[in-house]
C-alpha cells in the first residue's frame, strides 16, 4: 500500500480562532478560508491530521469530553463544506509533565504515523505558533506559519528569541494550502 502525504495542523489559531481556552463549545469559530484552504488539500490527496496541545482538562479548567465535543463540532462544521478531518490527536498533559506528546515533541506525529500510512519525507505541518514549526522540524516537515491565531506575535518575538523559522509564512490556512499545492507540484 502507497504511503500518503499529510498535512499537519494545528487547532486553535490556525483552524479555529484563537480565544484561550475554549471552555464553551459557542466558542468555536472557524478561521476564513480554512474550509476552502483544506478542500484544496483534500482534493489533492494529502491526509489532514490535526495535533493540539489541550492543556485545560488537565488544569483542571473543563473535562476532556469537552475537547473531543469541540472536535466534532469541527468537524461537523467542515463536513458541510465537504471537508474531512482525517484524525485529531490531542495532548492533554500539561506544560510541566515530561511527557513525550505535547508539542514541540513529536510524540502525536509518530503516534499518527502507526495509525496512517504516511510518506513523512514530502509531508508539512502548519500552526500559528513556533512550537508546531518545531515540531516539524524536528521531524523533518515542511513548515507553515500562518499569521492567524498567535502567528504575527510568534513570527516577531519568538522565532528569534529560539532562532526557529517557518520554511514559508502565510496570512491564513488557505494561502498555506496554496503554497503546499505549489511545493507539492514543483
Amino acid at each position: 500500500m502507497e504511503k500518503k502525504t499529510a498535512v499537519f495542523l494545528d487547532r486553535d489559531g490556525t483552524i479555529n480562532e484563537e480565544m484561550g481556552y475554549i471552555n464553551d463549545l459557542s466558542r468555536v469559530r472557524l478561521l476564513p478560508g480554512v474550509a476552502e484552504g483544506l478542500k484544496l488539500l483534500q482534493d489533492k490527496g494529502f491526509k489532514l491530521i490535526v495535533i493540539t496541545n489541550q492543556s485545560g482538562p488537565a488544569r483542571g479548567y473543563f473535562p476532556e469530553s469537552l475537547v473531543f465535543e469541540t472536535n466534532k463540532l469541527i468537524q461537523k462544521r467542515l463536513a458541510k463544506k465537504g471537508v474531512k478531518l482525517d484524525d485529531f490527536l490531542v495532548c492533554f498533559h500539561g506544560p510541566n509533565e515530561g511527557c513525550d506528546c505535547r508539542k514541540p515533541n513529536p510524540g502525536l506525529v509518530l503516534k499518527a504515523l502507526e495509525k496512517h500510512l504516511i510518506d513523512l519525507t514530502k509531508s508539512y505541518f502548519i500552526g500559528d505558533k513556533i512550537v508546531d514549526i518545531e515540531t516539524g522540524k524536528r521531524l523533518g516537515l515542511k513548515t507553515i506559519l500562518v499569521l492567524t491565531g498567535y502567528g504575527k506575535g510568534e513570527l516577531k518575538y519568538v522565532a528569534p528569541k529560539k532562532g526557529i523559522y517557518p520554511d514559508w509564512i502565510a496570512k491564513n490556512l488557505k494561502e498555506a494550502a496554496e503554497i503546499i499545492l505549489k511545493d507539492f507540484t514543483e
